[in-house]
């Protein structure tokens, strides 16, 4: 029996390219572009602070929650005026001085009065299923009463994005050993991981004493499984014959969102919850000759991570070769209606969404920004055929039914051409595989490599800017860039001179006169990601930013009311290379002579991800969720000295109870005394 990657190897799975070597990748087009300007900006980055190698794996426990080394005082005249902290790795989490922490919610709380206290050694899809899920990624808050403003109380909207089978469940990995004896899982632990997969909504409240708790029993709270939930196909690919399966012969009902990364929150108050890596998901294999093989090849399936397959048909390929199709999408769910059946948007695209950044243009049509978080993947931006009304939240709901979707293409001379992904429009026609728009959105990937698309470093999270309308992607890492004389479609350049980026980097793309449905934009480089004090890696950050504010591997955005950025990292598996200390968020500055600085503000515990930064409207509060804490390349943390497992994780965060595994879970930071966060 072939065994499942472990969650190393899934993790390197998600990371090799399934985009052909055709058309230009954004690495070489930085080079014609950036050469000599960004070289210029690069050295003086890589001597302006002092020299060494940057900071070691520092390996020891905080006192308290929360407590740690101060770092220095913010350069005059910048956004964030807050110490920063030293760079870290340890089994808690950090904040920048004069602010404090609060864990909200954890994996396993209880939602509903008649849920079931967590028990760890006892765990049922049906407790599960009340509780709230595991590996908090996205979050949203939306205001209580619908339609205020209200900053104290509201809705959070939570992607629960993947499980780790090792550290949640306990009893599959013989001691001694590192990887999971697949005979002793069920099919009650695949219910229970199904279960955990998905979307909490969580009514919360913050107190008269200024502390945030949530509500249990909440009329509004719900759970959206990969189990049971019930989702509507909509858009141009819904009811397509590509879509039917035989549980489903409309093809417009499909169970359940799995692998749920980042999202966004409309304009009309609704929840886009993007499915990213859904190759773990499925087994099997068809044969190259089955019409979907080419669909198939193109996002990684199946690479199995999740067994599932062996107790649902639904997951083998073999059985059920359409039904991967059905995943893949942008997902849409009213926190106000727990009734409202969710939606999974055609329209859209499917690809490894990562992010759905909804903003009203000027002429009143919704454009949404998307990343396809794979090497070599693209940037996409989706535009409404109909136009915002806010005074008609009904109409506004099928807004993201109808609409163009289109697909970046960074030229050398510094502008970003949209192109449409339409079909009959250049090569997407029956020639090449598309019959009708349908399958162009269907395969939207193989679409957008046909047109001519820029092949990408991993696009993750997008943002617009609140104020300069600006939009940021993050480039996470690209380790497969190659050497000079290698494949010119893969060596390095000028701008990325390192063979194997680990780091990756942040672009700035803008709109002009803040149209953001021209097809055309210009583009920048806001940041080249790395330790500029080692000239080889060719970071590009501003001179004032310190040895604790640089960053590796950018993932999640977020941007305040004040208009500013923050920039939430994500270094997998090789956080130790990559930069030595945990991932963590860091405020960004974008404007002024400042552009380009980072200030470290939060740390999460080892082998923990920070995901899901969301601001309430008075910048008061900002929650966060750390994801797989005491998981990722933990060996120096753990007992044994062996990877992760339920009965030695890297970290008991955060209960640090010897009968508690890690808990994925949502904090809340606020300001000491009050104030506006950051500050």
């Amino acid at each position: 029996m072939t065994l499942p990657p472990t969650d190393a190897e899934f993790d390197a799975l998600q990371d090799r390219a399934t985009s052909p070597d055709s058309g230009p990748t954004f690495g070489e087009v930085l080079q014609r572009r950036m050469g000599r300007r960004d070289v210029l900006r690069g050295a003086l980055a890589g001597t302006a602070l002092a020299a060494g190698l940057g900071p070691a794996l520092v390996a020891h426990d905080a006192a308290a929650q929360g407590a740690s080394a101060s770092g220095a005082a913010a350069p005059a005249g910048g956004s964030f005026p807050f110490k920063e902290l030293v760079r870290v790795a340890d089994r808690t989490h950090h904040v920048a001085e004069g602010h404090q922490t609060q864990v909200l919610i954890r994996w396993g709380d209880p939602l509903f009065q008649d849920s079931p206290a967590f028990d760890p050694l006892g765990q049922t899809a049906a407790a599960q299923l009340r509780q709230f899920g595991y590996n908090n990624d996205f979050l949203g808050f939306v205001p209580l009463p619908q339609g205020s403003r209200s900053a104290d109380h509201g809705l959070l909207c939570v992607n629960h994005e993947y499980t780790n089978t090792e550290v949640m469940l306990p009893g599959l990995v013989p001691q001694g050993q590192e990887r999971i004896d697949w005979s002793r899982y069920t099919r009650e632990m695949a219910e229970v991981e199904m279960a955990a997969h998905g979307a909490s909504i969580v009514e919360v409240k913050r107190g008269a004493d200024g502390a945030w708790a949530y509500v249990r029993g909440s009329k509004y709270n719900r759970r959206v499984s990969a189990l049971d939930t019930v989702f509507e196909m909509v858009g141009p690919a819904a009811g397509h014959n590509r879509l039917k399966t035989s549980a489903d012969p409309t093809g417009r009902r499909v169970i359940g969102m799995f692998n749920n990364c980042a999202g966004g929150i409309t304009p009309w108050g609704t929840y886009l919850s993007g499915e990213e890596n859904i190759d773990g998901y499925f087994v099997g294999k068809i044969d190259q000759s089955h019409p979907e093989q080419r669909s198939h090849d193109r996002m990684g399936l199946p690479s199995g991570r999740n067994p599932w397959g062996r107790f649902f048909d639904r997951f083998d390929v073999n059985k059920e070769p359409q039904e991967p199709l059905r995943y893949g999408w942008v997902c849409e769910i009213d926190p106000y209606d727990p009734a409202a059946m969710p939606r999974k948007l055609t329209a859209l695209g499917r690809f490894k969404h990562e992010g759905a950044t909804p903003v009203v243009n000027g002429d009143g049509r919704v454009v949404v920004y998307m990343g396809d978080d794979q090497r070599f993947e693209h940037v996409y931006r989706f535009v409404s055929k109909g136009r915002y009304d806010p005074a008609d939240r009904k109409a506004n709901m099928r807004l993201l039914e109808e609409g163009t979707l289109f697909v970046g293409r960074f030229d050398a001379d510094g502008t970003l051409e949209w192109l449409p992904l339409v079909h009959g429009q250049g090569p997407l026609t029956a020639e090449n595989g598309f019959r009708d728009q349908g399958d162009v959105l269907i395969d939207a990937r193989i679409a957008a490599t046909l047109v001519g698309a820029t092949r990408m470093d991993r696009p993750e999270d997008v943002e617009v800017h609140p104020r300069t309308g600006k939009v940021y992607v993050t480039l996470t890492n690209n380790e497969d860039r190659r050497p000079e004389g290698a494949n010119p479609l893969s060596a390095v350049n000028a701008a990325n001179p390192r063979p194997a980026n680990i780091w990756g980097q942040i672009v700035e793309m803008i709109p002009p006169g803040g149209d953001h449905a021209a097809a055309r934009f210009t583009w920048e480089l806001l940041v080249k990601a790395g330790n500029p004090e080692k000239p080889e890696t060719g970071a590009s950050f501003n001179p004032a930013t310190s040895a604790n504010g640089w960053f590796a591997c950018p993932d999640n955005l977020a941007s305040d009311g004040q208009g500013r950025l923050w920039v939430g990292t994500d270094q997998g598996w090789g956080w130790i290379r990559a930069s030595g200390g945990a991932d963590g968020l860091y405020g960004m500055e974008t404007e002024g002579p400042l552009r380009g600085t980072a200030r470290l503000f939060f740390q999460t515990p080892v082998g923990a991800e920070l995901t899901g930064p969301c601001f309430t409207p008075d910048d008061r509060t900002l929650f966060v969720a750390v994801q797989h804490p005491g998981v990722d390349n933990v060996e120096k943390f753990t007992a044994s000295g062996l990877s992760a497992t339920f009965e030695d994780p890297g970290s008991r965060w955060p209960d640090f109870d010897e009968k508690m595994p890690p808990r994925p879970s949502v904090v809340v930071i606020t300001k000491a005394g009050g104030g506006i966060v950051g500050t």
